[in-house]
């Protein structure tokens, strides 16, 4: 089955993703890629008692996933890669070709962000790697649930800040 979704959410590991996505896709495996994560045995632990007993859980730099992510396609379990970024997925997208369909989950407010949807904040230069992405065929839509449409790229950065 190999990994099912390829989601952007910089809580990372929660009841969203653990619960939300997790049981609806039957998902048996978490890789979370970020660079301080994976230097922080402390976090590791902490974001590992966010998952249920059955899932495991793997952490990784994006310079590690070129040699690791075709492991992980191959698993016959069902899996979610994360990462707590735009900037993230963009660069591991950039050396992990496979990557074709991206989901924005969850980029909440911080200084220089529009509102785009609820749950989507973005700089300009988040939402030109978005748009990268996209131009390098590169599916991507944001969508917090599995019961949520997906909103295509083009009309999330249309949308204003109304909510």
């Amino acid at each position: 089955m190999a990994i099912v979704l390829c989601r952007i959410d910089d809580r990372l590991i929660h009841g969203q993703v653990v619960v939300g996505w997790g049981q609806p896709l039957g998902i048996q495996f978490i890789v979370l890629v970020d660079d301080e994560v994976a230097a922080s045995t402390w976090e590791q632990e902490l974001y590992r008692m966010g998952v249920p007993p059955g899932v495991d859980v793997y952490f990784h730099r994006i310079d590690e996933m070129p040699a690791r992510y075709a492991d992980y396609t191959l698993d016959p379990r069902r899996g979610v890669l994360l990462t707590a970024s735009v900037s993230a997925m963009h660069q591991l997208a950039a050396v992990v070709p496979s990557i074709t369909e991206v989901n924005v989950g969850g980029v909440h407010h911080a200084t220089g962000r529009t509102q785009r949807l609820r749950y989507v904040f973005l700089t300009t230069e988040e939402e030109a790697l978005l748009q990268q992405l996209a131009t390098r065929g590169v599916r991507v839509t944001a969508r917090d649930v599995p019961t949520a449409r997906a909103v295509p790229l083009d009309e999330l950065l249309a949308n204003a800040a109304s909510f």
